[in-house]
């Protein structure tokens, strides 16, 4: 059987599924937006109101853990530069999308306090949560085996594998947190034929075709 591979088809699909990537990250940051700012009275992590502290919760923990993490992995596909300035855009972009998620959990913890709201009693918190920590434990792991100059290119290249697959399944994570936001925001406002739920049943669906694409992609990189 013949296995060869077409490898200039194999970069074209990997450019076109980053683009669409970008497509749908981007759609679900205007549908993120138009929900918050249109629906829910905006977003300001200092005001009085507390829906308006916790409208900034979604719109950044998708921001980072989702949007800029998808960013970063695919930042192999889509910077062409040399391979440490491809890892330091990486690296920056998943440390941006942690820093961006420090202020989502701190917003949701203050909308809790001003609510008179219990903490960490739902499946999406729990996830939220592990992912959280997880992501954090991932980019220590990443610079230090990766960016330090202690590790060996054996210890580095033994270590590609559990990084790379650790990296996507925290996307997935973040992806599955985000939708059991949304699938819990909907239940508590009892959104059911309104406008607004179905647009967020589209913001839903963006945020999963985003990551699908970003995943794609990324299979896809090993034949470029």
């Amino acid at each position: 059987m013949d296995y060869s591979i077409d490898r200039v088809s194999y970069r074209r699909s990997a450019s076109r599924l980053t683009i669409g990537a970008h497509l749908f990250g981007i759609l679900a940051i205007i549908l993120l937006l138009v929900w918050l700012l249109h629906y829910r009275d905006g977003i300001d992590y200092d005001s009085d109101d507390p829906h308006r502290v916790f409208n900034v919760h979604p719109f950044l923990m998708f921001c980072g853990f989702v949007f800029l993490a998808g960013q970063a992995i695919m930042a192999y596909k889509t910077v062409f530069a040399s391979r440490i300035v491809q890892k330091t855009v990486h690296m920056l972009l998943h440390l941006t999308a942690f820093c961006l998620g420090v202020v989502g959990l701190c917003a949701v913890f203050k909308y809790h306090d001003m609510a008179g709201l219990t903490d960490m009693y739902s499946l999406h918190s729990w996830i939220g949560m592990g992912t959280f920590c997880l992501f954090g434990l991932q980019w220590l792991f990443g610079f230090s085996i990766y960016m330090l100059r202690g590790p060996t290119e054996a210890r580095r290249a033994i270590m590609m594998p559990w990084h790379v697959c650790g990296g996507r399944a925290l996307l997935y994570m973040a992806i599955c947190s985000a939708l059991t936001g949304l699938m819990e925001a909907a239940t508590f406002l009892k959104l059911h034929h309104e406008r607004e739920g179905r647009l967020l049943n589209f913001t839903g669906l963006s945020i999963l075709l985003f990551g699908v694409f970003v995943d794609l992609s990324v299979a896809l990189a090993r034949y470029v």
